[in-house]
């Protein structure tokens, strides 16, 4: 029994000998067993078209209750870009000389104002969409798209409404739209892509980050000074490369020139820029739509 007792002694003191500070191996989760996000783009668009129904069901309830038991009604659709271009008109005319091309300075504004506000809606409302409807996300299984995107479609609704405003503005300024204006579905297409980037980004930054709704209203302020709505493009960006660079970092800046360009001046739309904000407009979908899929999964932890 001794000699087993001291042998076994012998190995284990040589075993502490060749390894001395030996200790188990930590291992980390296989990489196979680790959670990724795969973002299928195909498999996505088919299931926001499979459940486009819901993006009408809140929509219509979005709308529903905005002017619910509301005095004006649907006429509050047109005091915001009313507003701003009373303002515009009596700033702008008074103390600056803004080039609109031989057109009456309220068209050239409005004709501004409707895209930008617009993208203000969308942004501001959409962008706190997700926020606004968590106990509704977490209880009902769609795709959390629906949410901005309805948002959307509200803004859409108010911006078909302020057209209206153009109606009396033509003929009380003596003006008529050109033949151009047909060119206008392009422009919209330009600025719905750039639109859902930046709503679809912010809707889904703003659950993880909720400080970001205060910085928001302020950012949209800034922007409506950074983009050429009471003045021409050409204020800011004197040369053409000068214009280029800013229809990329900013695809409403073409937007709205073409705006004023097809519908009050009769001439086709600066293809150049168009086009630079269109690849723009694109890049900013769908980084946006990438990041809201990867942020999709956690969003009801968050809640």
């Amino acid at each position: 029994m001794s000699e087993t007792t001291s042998s076994e002694a012998v190995a284990f003191a040589q075993t502490a000998q060749r390894s001395p500070t030996a200790s188990p191996a930590k291992e980390g989760p296989r990489p196979e067993s680790m959670f990724r996000r795969r973002i299928d783009p195909v498999s996505a668009l088919e299931e926001l078209w499979r459940y486009r129904e819901i993006v009408i069901s809140l929509a219509e309830r979005d709308i529903r209750s905005r002017y619910k038991q509301a005095l004006l009604g649907f006429a509050w659709a047109l005091v915001t870009p009313l507003a701003f271009m009373l303002v515009f008109t009596l700033v702008f005319t008074r103390f600056a000389k803004i080039d609109t091309g031989g057109a009456p300075y309220v068209l050239f504004a409005y004709l501004g104002l409707i895209p930008w506000t617009f993208f203000n809606n969308c942004v501001s409302v959409g962008g706190m969409s997700l926020v606004n409807n968590l106990a509704l996300v977490n209880k009902v299984y769609c795709p959390r798209e629906h949410f901005p995107l309805a948002a959307m479609a509200v803004a859409a609704f108010d911006t078909v409404m302020s057209l209206a405003v153009l109606i009396v503005l033509f003929p009380a300024t003596g003006y008529a739209p050109k033949l151009e204006t047909v060119y206008v579905p392009l422009l919209v297409l330009v600025e719905l892509f750039f639109a859902a980037g930046i709503t679809l980004l912010a809707s889904s930054v703003l659950v993880y980050l909720r400080d970001l709704r205060y910085a928001l209203p302020l950012a949209l302020q800034i922007g409506l000074f950074a983009t050429p709505v009471a003045y021409g493009s050409h204020t800011i960006a004197k040369s053409a490369t000068a214009q280029d660079v800013y229809a990329a970092v900013n695809p409403l800046a073409p937007v709205i020139d073409g705006f004023r360009r097809t519908v009050l001046m009769g001439l086709a739309p600066n293809w150049t820029q168009l086009l630079i904000g269109a690849a723009s407009s694109v890049v900013v979908l769908v980084a946006g739509f990438a990041v809201f899929k990867k942020l999709e999964t956690g969003i009801a932890d968050i809640a």
